[in-house]
């Protein structure tokens, strides 16, 4: 049962959307009905956070048991002695999750109000306190201390430091303010740190601010899947091209055990940064972090034999992780999507390009993963569609762990294709709520089963590149 909203688009990508989870092979698979449920479906999960929290354990450094341990005991503190159960995944032996309570309909609402940005928002809904960067507005006398009730401004209308605001907003729940309004919007007051402590969230998760920060990395879980499906071996030679903010870059460190070589592109500096900073924390020495335009990353001239970094020669990796740059339409929650249509179309041209360097630089014989976390065909199995009849040395493989759903129907893939490739969809399962009550009532394989359906909207294709030239 929806809590928010259904997700809101701008009019020319609502109508472009409409098409695509109408189309006829679809229609003529399910029946209009059945599509249209599925659809309307998924724009109510777009809006709801996923069902459940997925932080991936650093085996590098410590075992799955300890930190379920550790994490246990630092989950029934901040909850006050709650029960909430920390799982293993019998298929990813390598994270945790943790059920979210809410949505929890009966907190009452504060008349100091603090107005916060929709990131900010989102992040507020995933277990996130609220920092001063994300807060646009507060009630005109808010003292430190004040308990207020935190609303996200979905549509970005709120200007900063406004004394109230009458746009859309939604409830996030209820936090104790740690500075004052003056403190906040003050010019030479603090630009960062907490500005609300959040006691009473819609959603209950557990925060994750300085929480075992050498031993956990927050990922979604297909984004997990991902590095799995990838499967680097020690010693292997593997090209993460799209690579920050570094997850799944520390987590194919991790499973080639730190042996080998592991170079991570990305062409923005400041997450080049952070991939560093992440390796380093992780204490992981094996990635090598490189600020570089992918679809440059392809050269054949002679490159001096000291060189490291991109350009490189054809046939230079065992193994590539094309996670694109996409139009991020399976994130969740979002409530008010964004970008126009030329700015959703504009990815896959990118994708192409990046795609055809990545055949390029993949040996005889090498696995290219290509993951997207939006759900339009044109990204996903369009995409596969055009690689298979572009680059006859490819083939789809099975993947490992399969975890999700197949690939949808529409952009001409056979059903076997379709049977190989994995789309995570939020539509699979009814968006239901949590409670401490139902939760403490349900076995262990059935809340496994929901989180991997209920989390963001992903995609996952695997190609062998075939010996013959």
């Amino acid at each position: 049962m929806s809590f928010f909203p259904k997700i809101s688009f701008q009019r020319e990508v609502e109508e472009y959307l409409t098409k695509v989870f109408r189309n006829n092979e679809l229609i003529t698979a399910l029946g209009s009905q059945d599509v249209e449920s599925k659809y309307q479906s998924l724009l109510s999960h777009l809006s709801h956070p996923p069902g459940f929290t997925t932080v991936r354990v650093n085996t590098h450094l410590a075992s799955v048991k300890h930190v379920k341990k550790l994490l246990f005991e630092e989950i029934q503190k901040q909850f006050k002695g709650l029960c909430v159960p920390v799982l293993e995944h019998p298929k990813l032996q390598d994270i945790l999750l943790i059920p979210v309570i809410g949505p929890r309909r009966d907190l009452k609402r504060h008349a100091p109000e603090v107005i916060v940005g929709a990131q900010c928002g989102y992040a507020v809904l995933r277990g996130a306190h609220v920092y001063v960067p994300g807060i646009m507005s507060t009630s005109r006398f808010m003292k430190a201390g004040d308990l207020v009730s935190v609303y996200s401004d979905i549509e970005g209308k709120c200007k900063r430091g406004a004394k109230e605001f009458e746009g859309v907003k939604v409830f996030l729940g209820n936090g104790i303010s740690e500075l004052s309004r003056s403190e906040i919007f003050s010019s030479s007051g603090p630009l960062n740190g907490m500005g609300i402590r959040m006691i009473e969230p819609v959603y209950l998760s557990p925060s994750f601010d300085n929480v075992l920060p050498s031993h956990l990395f927050l990922q979604n879980l297909p984004s997990v899947v991902v590095s799995h499906i990838l499967n680097p071996q020690p010693g292997e030679r593997i090209l993460d091209m799209c690579a920050a903010p570094g997850g799944k870059t520390t987590h194919l460190a991790t499973l080639m055990h730190d042996q080998g070589e592991l170079i991570a592109m990305d062409k923005i500096a400041n997450k080049v940064k952070k991939i560093k900073q992440n390796a380093e924390l992780l204490q992981l020495n094996c990635i090598k972090a490189f600020c570089y335009d992918g679809t440059k990353a392809l050269t054949v001239e002679k490159r001096e034999d000291e060189q490291e970094g991109p350009p490189f020669l054809p046939q230079s990796f065992d193994r590539i992780l094309l996670d694109a740059p996409c139009s991020g339409m399976g994130q969740r929650p979002n409530m008010a999507y964004s970008l126009t249509l030329k700015e959703v179309t504009s990815y896959q041209p990118l994708q192409r390009k990046l795609f055809t360097v990545a055949v390029k630089l993949l040996k005889p014989g090498g696995v290219l993963v290509y993951s997207t976390c939006t759900i339009t065909l044109s990204e996903n199995e369009e995409q596969v569609a055009w690689a298979l009849k572009t680059f006859p040395c490819l083939q789809l493989q099975p993947q490992e762990p399969h975890i999700g759903g197949e690939g949808m129907r529409g952009a001409g893939l056979s059903l076997d294709q379709l049977k190989l490739l994995q789309r995570f969809d939020p539509s699979a399962v009814t968006l239901q709520g949590m409670d401490i009550n139902s939760l403490q009532n349900s076995r262990e394989d059935d809340l496994i089963s929901l989180a991997n359906k209920d989390c963001i909207g992903f995609f996952i294709a695997k190609f062998l590149k075939s010996n013959s030239k």
